[in-house]
């Protein structure tokens, strides 16, 4: 008789709602977690009563009603709607790209002198764009490329715009109207109190060991559940045998503040490639905490190395080809189930991560 009726190898969002699940469909799970607590980078710290998002900012938001909806009955979630900005050498614009921004960037007032604007800086590239400086420019033009995609863009690949593939940027969000909403999505949130209360509600009921790694004594966890799910990297699940997946990673330094207020907006963008670090987060402003201190967290672009997270998948036609070898390996297996954005080398909004589990847990259950 096996312990488990699952093994989840992770303990981040997908393992999570696939947990909640299983647990009501009257099965077992234990969850085999690396680190040392369980959410994965949606996992929040408390500092100075200020829930700090420990991995980046993480703000929910969908127009999928059924994952709405099921979050929304496992926590309450607030109000909270993300309005970034972005510093370009002290001068302030609204993100993303609205009838503000071109306000602040030009002094028009209306969408047809914004228009006018962007379609004359879009003319200088002809044909088709070789590159991603070809391609944002000819879909916002020059100047908003320059101050506003330029310098952020090249801190977060480590390359310069022009060494870059077009189709990083595929599209761009422009507006022509007052709308600082930075997400489309019909709903949109915190949960209140954090996204611990999310993750601890969801995982109820699971035995769980933390700071321990499947990929160090698979036979032994295998032999524990009668299936697996996995949601760790598909590279080391089978040793490396083709080579490693690259990802692009973060470093995150975090410090508290004496002062209430630091920047009186979650996030701020610095879109200067002399400025080092890509945003500073105030935590404080996701959930409206009321204190005498705040806490900031700048956020650097890295380099994917051994032992660092890996935060975006690096989606190239070389990595992409490899990728699907791994994959193959995987539908090989008879009794392990993959999800997730590690396991499925895809770049993941929250959302579309629960809806994901969620289809697995109407095939399964």
């Amino acid at each position: 008789m096996k312990r488990y009726d699952y093994v989840l190898v992770g303990g981040g969002l997908f393992s999570a709602v696939f947990a909640y699940h299983a647990k009501k469909a009257g099965k077992s799970c234990l969850v085999v977690e690396k680190r040392n607590h369980l959410g994965g980078n949606i996992y929040c710290e408390n500092i100075e009563n200020i829930n700090v998002h420990k991995y980046g900012a993480h703000i929910f938001h969908t127009s999928d009603k059924r994952v709405w909806d099921f979050v929304t009955s496992i926590c309450e979630f607030n109000n909270f709607v993300n309005s970034p900005l972005a510093n370009y050498k002290g001068e302030i614009y609204n993100l993303p790209f609205n009838m503000n921004t071109f306000n602040q960037m030009w002094g028009v007032t209306t969408a047809d002198e914004a228009k006018a604007i962007i379609e004359e800086q879009k003319k200088e590239i002809c044909g088709e764009p070789k590159n991603l400086e070809e391609q944002a420019i000819s879909l916002v033009g020059r100047d908003i490329y320059e101050k506003l995609i330029k310098g952020y863009t090249e801190k977060q690949w480590g390359r310069d715009c022009a060494e870059l593939p077009a189709f990083i940027i595929k599209r761009l969000p422009v507006r022509y109207t007052y709308d600082n909403n930075y997400f489309n999505d019909i709903y949109q949130g915190i949960p209140v109190g954090g996204y611990n209360v999310l993750i601890e509600r969801l995982f109820d009921g699971c035995e769980v060991l933390l700071n321990t790694d499947y990929n160090q004594n698979r036979e032994y966890f295998n032999s524990m559940g009668e299936k697996v799910l996995y949601t760790g990297t598909l590279d080391s699940l089978y040793d490396y045998k083709f080579g490693k997946l690259d990802y692009r990673s973060l470093k995150f330094e975090t410090v508290v503040l004496k002062v209430e207020d630091y920047q009186g907006v979650a996030v701020v963008n610095y879109t200067e490639r002399e400025v080092p670090y890509t945003r500073i987060i105030e935590h404080k402003h996701f959930e409206g905490a009321i204190t005498d201190k705040t806490v900031i967290t700048r956020e650097y672009p890295a380099d994917w190395q051994d032992g660092m997270e890996q935060y975006y998948p690096v989606n190239d036609d070389k990595n992409n080809q490899l990728f699907m070898k791994y994959k193959t390996e995987a539908e090989k297996e008879s009794n392990m189930l993959f999800g997730g954005r590690l396991a499925e080398y895809k770049y993941y909004d929250m959302d579309k991560v629960i809806a994901s589990a969620l289809a697995l847990c109407d095939k399964e259950f």
